[in-house]
């Protein structure tokens, strides 16, 4: 068999990948008369009293909810809020396994905005933090503002957010490796979705010069001016491509320092490659498929490949990211996962690689580390604290 077959017998053998476990005993009267009536009134007077005792006195410190509507999921497209369940219960274990994080799934029968902000803005006091997964642009980023607006709790949209904050350590490990600076690179994005969006804004938020970064979609180089392009392309727009040029994304790849490839498979060829300048940094991070191979992109000049595959060096994986960071924004209580909160991440990420070992083949730690994830809670913790978004 091959993967996908073994997992799909593995689905049907394990009937869900989560499970509630019972955290107290209830072996006899005293014990049901503590954990419940009538002796449970008293935790929920205090909370009554103060809602911040709800921390203290529930789970809820220490509990995420994993919500999507079905409409991005994975490389499925719009498959359903349902046929999403294996991913968002795939998310908890991650959580679970990797920072002690109780994640909960949460797949929503709607794609309405309105319906799905308020949903969520109702169930916020049960939970610690809100982990968005799989929602389709540009919905996904109005829904992600909106919550912020209404919750007091942290809200992350990981396939923007985290894939920013792993493709920026990597990013910053390969640049010492090729001598050469973030803010005088010249980067060429392919995708302009959620994640790609994202990774142009941290990474302008970690230094890049946006005036000397291109974005493409499917229409080719973003372009001020452009009527096809939704609001978010138009914001991305406005402040990248100085030199307002038009073309396709082998136009863009010319002289360009660093490819981020979060699109579609195999539309970059070895030609578009070779025209890149000495040393390039390639991230095509499609997948399964990547945009282009790491074999040929090597083949073609590149300096440094790095993909989301598990199968080729310098895995570029959101599992990096997103236990670490709510690790950290739980353990502090913060109120949200703000900018300064991600650049952090990104950079204690890349320091957990020392200098000396860095080299073309390896720019960012295995995904299966599990000292990862109290290092970026670490980073994310301190500068909680500094930006005064830390409760405790």
């Amino acid at each position: 068999m091959n993967i996908r077959e073994e997992s799909l017998q593995k689905h049907y053998e394990w009937n869900g990948k989560i499970e509630v476990v019972s955290r107290v005993p209830v072996e006899n009267r005293q014990d049901l008369s503590l954990a419940y009536t009538p002796g449970v009134a008293e935790p929920c007077l205090e909370i009554q009293k103060d809602v911040n005792k709800s921390y203290e006195l529930t789970r809820r410190k220490n509990l995420v909810a994993v919500i999507t509507d079905g409409t991005a999921v994975l490389g499925l497209g719009d498959i359903g809020p349902e046929a999403g369940m294996p991913v968002m219960e795939g998310k908890c274990v991650l959580f679970k396994e990797f920072a002690d994080v109780d994640a909960f799934p949460l797949c929503i029968r709607s794609k309405d905005v309105d319906t799905i902000v308020n949903t969520i803005t109702l169930l916020a006091g049960s939970f610690g933090g809100i982990n968005l997964e799989d929602i389709s642009a540009p919905r996904c980023f109005e829904i992600e503002r909106r919550l912020k607006e209404t919750c007091d709790i942290p809200v992350f949209h990981d396939d923007q957010h985290g894939t920013a904050i792993v493709v920026a350590a990597a990013l910053l490990n390969a640049l010492k490796v090729v001598g050469k600076k973030l803010g005088d690179a010249r980067i060429t994005m392919s995708g302009a979705g959620a994640a790609g969006i994202s990774i142009a804004k941290h990474l302008i938020n970690m230094g890049a010069d946006p005036k000397k970064m291109l974005m493409c979609d499917i229409n080719g180089i973003l372009c001020e001016g452009d009527e096809r392009m939704n609001p978010a392309q138009a914001a991305m727009a406005a402040i990248t491509n100085a030199e307002h040029k038009t073309g396709t994304l082998a136009d863009a790849l010319k002289g360009a320092d660093i490819f981020v490839g979060v699109s579609a498979p195999n539309i970059v060829t070895k030609e578009m490659i070779a025209s890149m300048a000495e040393n390039s940094i390639v991230f095509p991070m499609a997948n399964p498929t990547p945009e282009i191979m790491p074999d040929l992109a090597k083949e073609a000049g590149a300096r440094i490949v790095g993909t989301g595959r598990s199968d080729f060096p310098n895995q570029i994986n959101n599992l990096l990211a997103f236990p670490g960071i709510f690790r950290g924004a739980l353990d502090c209580r913060a109120s949200c996962i703000n900018e300064e909160m991600k650049v952090a991440a990104s950079r204690a990420l890349a320091s957990l690689i020392p200098e000396n070992e860095l080299n073309e083949e390896n720019i960012i730690v295995s995904a299966l580390n599990k000292s990862v994830a109290p290092v970026v809670a670490q980073a994310v913790i301190d500068a909680a604290h500094k930006t005064g978004v830390a409760r405790i």
